[in-house]
């Protein structure tokens, strides 16, 4: 078993190697600019990593580019082990990361509690109190009501 340093380094070699070849070696025209490589996971013995990917388009964008590195697998993966020089080169799954999808939910989320906060303060800005100003009793109020 691999020490988790070893795993990142590779995972970063992974990474860049990929990046590279589908930016300048894959002449696929679904891998264009469009594809951008995210993050990438290897496992702990080293035999398997994970290529996380993102693609700028529409869905029919995304399932070409998806079905352009399914074909190209064995060249990136010849490509990596080429550069890293391990034993055993790592079988490359990819899979459309997610992020972006997830920060553009929480971005509608955040727009709409902003949204909501500007109704409340919008609200709040001519409301009176519903009984006194200071509903508190002082310590001399107490004792003139005790004198009566």
């Amino acid at each position: 078993m691999a020490d988790n340093a070893r795993a990142k380094r590779l995972a970063d070699l992974i990474r860049e190697v990929v990046a590279q070849k589908l930016l300048r070696g894959i002449k696929d025209p679904r891998l264009g600019s469009q594809v951008t490589i995210t993050d990438t996971r290897v496992t702990g013995d080293l035999r398997e990593a994970t290529v996380f990917y993102t693609v700028y388009g529409d869905d029919e964008e995304r399932a070409a580019a998806a079905a352009g590195l399914e074909s190209a697998k064995g060249i990136l993966r010849s490509e990596v082990g080429r550069a890293a020089g391990v034993k055993f080169t790592p079988t490359l799954t990819f899979v459309a990361d997610a992020l972006p999808d997830t920060a553009k939910t929480i971005d509608d989320l955040l727009d709409k509690a902003r949204a909501s906060d500007a109704k409340v303060r919008e609200n709040a800005s001519g409301a009176q109190y519903a009984g006194e100003a200071d509903p508190y009793r002082k310590p001399g109020e107490d004792e003139d009501d005790a004198a009566e």
